[in-house]
This record gives structure tokens, sequence and C-alpha cells, in this order.
């Protein structure tokens, strides 16, 4: 039985699919409206949320300042009622800025990064209220040669 306000899960799964699309659109107005006024969306990896429509649109920025071709690619998404988790492959080139993480900013490296991702995100009255954001970092931190 869905609580009253609930969208269904396949609603749910789109609503998701829909961020992406709008990431790899680089449209980030139309993407914080899919988000809750309130919503926490946590970089675990980097140990940094972003909170409300705008910390949305800074966490993306913060991707697409460093890896401005990034390109996102859904390998496996997974809905049951309010909860969507997917997988997803990260590509990009770090060439156009700094990417900011917790130990301060890494210059741009000229390198490539494909990366796997999941991100697990709860909905509730058909917008993203909490996103959580897994990935290796020490890989990533790899593929661009900082790190052995």
């Amino acid at each position: 039985m869905m609580e009253e306000g609930s969208m269904s899960t396949e609603e749910n799964a789109n609503i998701v699919r829909e961020h992406y699309s709008a990431f790899n659109k680089r449209d980030f107005g139309y993407g914080a409206t899919l988000v809750d006024p309130k919503v926490r969306w946590t970089n675990i990896p980097f140990a940094t949320t972003y909170e409300g429509p705008e910390g949305y649109k800074a966490f993306l920025k913060m991707w697409t300042t460093a890896f401005s071709d990034a390109r996102i690619e859904i390998t496996n998404l997974i809905a049951s009622g309010d909860w969507v988790t997917v997988e997803f492959t990260g590509k990009g080139t770090h060439q156009s800025g700094p990417l900011i993480g917790p130990k301060g900013s890494i210059p741009p490296t000229g390198k490539s990064i494909d990366l796997s991702f999941c991100e697990i995100f709860k909905l509730k009255n058909g917008k993203i209220s909490l996103a959580r954001l897994y990935f290796d970092a020490a890989t990533m931190l790899r593929q661009l040669e900082k790190i052995p």
C-alpha cells in the first residue's frame, strides 16, 4: 500500500532517469525541479553534503567544472517503492577546471576517467528527497594519475 502522495515505483524510476538526462544535457535548472526543496545529496567518498535545489546544482557543477565532457550511462536501475538505486558509468576528461575533493583542489590533469558509480535515491511526493553517491575514489585518483 502506497503512502498518500507517493508515486508509483515506475514514476519514481522515471524521475531518477530524468535527473541523469538533465545532467548529460547540462540542464541543471530542469534537474533542480526534480528535487525536494530540502533534498540532501551526499558524496560519500568526499564526505560532502549538498542541500536544496541550489546545493543540487552546485554538486553537479562540481563534476562538470572538472570534467566538461562528462557523460553518464546507466548500467543498472533497481526501484522499489520510494527507493531507487542506480549503477552507472561516468566518463570524462579532467581538462576544464579543478576537481574539488576532500583534501582540496586537483588542477586539471588532462587524464580521462571511466568509473563505476552507485547512487541511492529516496523520493517523496514525486521529488528526489535524498541521494547518496558511492564510488571508488582511489580508482578515480589512479586514473587521474594522482596516486600510483
